[in-house]
């Protein structure tokens, strides 16, 4: 599938808890808080008040990490496969 593709499943998913994988094998599950023309933003699960990598510093406040959309090689919804 493409970046295309990707970009407009992950920005009518904006707000909702997905499982990301990527073509390395990288699995990221959390809360899409972003989406640019390249990447998508996850706020990880888990994060006791909010804060913790990429909330507060490099990426800005309240993003989370960017994983690039080129890389995505499969995307489900979270709250299918998880209760949290």
């Amino acid at each position: 599938m493409s970046r295309t593709h990707f970009y407009h499943l992950c920005s009518q998913h904006t707000g909702k808890k997905v499982k990301i994988t990527c073509r390395d094998g990288k699995v990221h599950t959390g809360r899409i808080t972003r989406v640019t023309r390249d990447h998508v933003w996850i706020r990880p699960a888990g994060f006791l008040g909010g804060f913790g990598y990429g909330f507060y510093g490099w990426y800005g406040y309240g993003y989370g990490y960017p994983v690039a959309l080129a890389a995505i090689a499969g995307f489900a919804l979270a709250s299918a496969f998880f209760l949290w």
